[in-house]
């Protein structure tokens, strides 16, 4: 007869208790949790730290703005605003070098009939969107009507340039072909117009004039770009022998971004301050809920629904997916954008969340976002085709059908070459206002709550520019597996060895 199992055998002591097993469950569920949120925290720090510092910006400059009565003198706001110029110089700095050696890289490593493809998409895009937000502007600004009411109630500020759209579309197209592009790096071409005294007939116009020209401070952007993309053409044909210079180009693009991720840790704290200077900058809240309240509102509103509705839904449509997880993993890009007021010095940081987090193919994000953060301006457009209806409802003039389309075609042609005009806000604003036949100095009717505004539309702007990324690259998928995977040498660079570790991907790759 075989032995009967004693109570204490091997068998029942591996056998753990009920009681044993709910508490190993908790503490491994607890530990599962315990690693999520530290992957949460560590993959998105950095785009709490800049909520952090947009919100905790805003409350210091009202705080700031309390402990006295009298204005805060300009030197006391420099000295607030000092490490935040600080962190923007640095981001500046990066533009051209990022520009030109991404679009160069891009290109040049692309089949030409590809790149076409993947411009005429872009192209395509830019395009809808533009028109979109300019009509959905117009729909808004004539539904709500914002600018009733007693136009001398509306107190001017600042001053208007003369300048005609003919000349300006003219300097448009001149700055895309720079004589010098050392020049075109530090300075715009741009046409001045003088009254010639000697003339006092009764038809005597601005166009009558006398006319020159100065090159202004400002980096000639679209003339850069439109060099870049010839040259990355031309080293896509030259093939092998065109080599040589196009992994220089690659190289220098991979360190750009190394050099934008050491910067990009110092964004919460320049941001912060940033902010704080603006708010003490204000005149006075009363104007942006008083006499603009309306327009300001029109006009958010607007940028609203064309950044989350219009916009994603051209990302459903054409992706077959929820945009959502895109957008949030572009929080960091959309914050910096914030507090920057400049699509080009985000232009870095939206590049990088696109390539990391939503892990966009390099050679799209090289070749459409440059371009893009040059071209495409959809809350630009959307803010100059409310702007002028509004200032026309401050005048009582009733726009016809003709000079409501004839405004749409200008604001989106002035949106497309902001980049490439000195004083981009105000002297497309102008381009506007001349199409309809509005005096140019009613731009100072809107240039008090501008500042404001421009953070807003800047922010749709980059979101617009890295949806369309996303898309271009979804419709470009299998043109681009057939060419390869992107090389990982010039792509992924390590900010020390020239190496990326495990811990160092996971910090810059997780997804929020």
């Amino acid at each position: 007869m075989p032995e009967k199992l004693s109570e204490t055998s091997p068998l029942s002591e591996e056998l753990p208790s009920p009681l044993e097993s709910r508490r190993s469950n908790r503490r491994n569920m607890a530990n599962t949790a315990r690693k999520r949120i530290k992957s949460f925290l560590r993959g998105n720090l950095l785009t709490l730290l800049t909520v952090i510092g947009v919100f905790g910006g805003a409350i210091l400059g009202v705080i700031l703005r309390q402990t006295r009565e009298d204005k805060w003198t300009e030197r006391e706001i420099m000295y607030v605003s000092y490490f935040g110029d600080i962190f923007l110089q640095m981001l500046k700095s990066l533009i051209l070098p990022l520009i030109v050696a991404s679009i160069i890289s891009a290109i040049g490593g692309l089949d030409l009939s590809l790149s076409g493809k993947i411009g005429a998409r872009a192209i395509v895009y830019y395009f809808c969107t533009t028109v979109s937000a300019v009509v959905l502007g117009m729909i808004l600004v004539s539904v709500i009507h914002p600018g009733r009411g007693d136009a001398s109630e509306i107190s001017k500020s600042g001053t208007s340039r003369n300048v005609t759209t003919v000349d300006t579309l003219l300097d448009l197209v001149r700055n895309m072909f720079p004589p010098n592009l050392v020049q075109a790096c530090i300075a715009q071409y741009q046409t001045v117009l003088t009254p010639d005294e000697s003339i006092t007939a009764m038809n005597y116009t601005m166009l009558d004039w006398k006319i020159s020209h100065r090159f202004v401070t400002g980096t000639n952007i679209l003339g850069l770009v439109v060099f870049a993309t010839v040259l990355g053409i031309t080293l896509a044909k030259m093939a092998e022998k065109g080599k040589p210079l196009l992994i220089f180009f690659e190289t220098l693009g991979g360190a750009m971004l190394i050099i934008t991720y050491w910067v990009i840790w110092i964004s919460p704290i320049g941001i912060f301050f940033l902010v704080a200077a603006k708010v003490l900058e204000m005149e006075s809240f009363e104007v942006i809920v008083g006499q603009l309240g309306m327009y300001f509102t029109t006009v958010l509103l607007g940028l609203f629904i064309h950044g989350f509705v219009v916009i994603p839904l051209y990302y459903s449509i054409c992706t077959r997916k929820l945009p959502f997880r895109f957008i949030v993993n572009m929080s960091q890009a959309l914050f910096t954008a914030f507090g920057t007021g400049s699509s080009n010095a985000t232009l870095p940081i939206s590049m990088s969340c696109l390539e990391e987090k939503n892990e966009v193919d390099p050679r799209v994000v090289r070749f459409v976002m440059p371009i893009g953060a040059t071209i495409n301006m959809d809350g630009t457009a959307l803010y100059e085709a409310v702007a002028a209806i509004f200032i026309s409802q401050v005048r009582n003039m009733t726009l016809s059908i003709g000079q409501l389309l004839a405004m749409s075609i200008t604001a989106t042609a002035a949106s497309i070459g902001a980049a490439g005009i000195p004083q981009a806000g105000l002297v497309t604003m102008v381009m506007v206002l001349d199409t309809v036949g509005l005096p140019p100095e009613d731009v100072t009717l809107i240039i008090a709550v501008d500042w404001l505004l421009d953070r807003f539309r800047t922010t749709i702007n980059v979101l617009g520019d890295s949806i369309g990324a996303g898309i271009v690259d979804h419709l470009s998928k299998s043109e681009l597996l057939k060419l390869g995977q992107p090389n990982p040498d010039t792509d992924k660079v390590g900010s020390q060895n020239g190496e990326v570790n495990a811990e160092e991907a996971e910090w810059h790759t997780t997804a929020m």
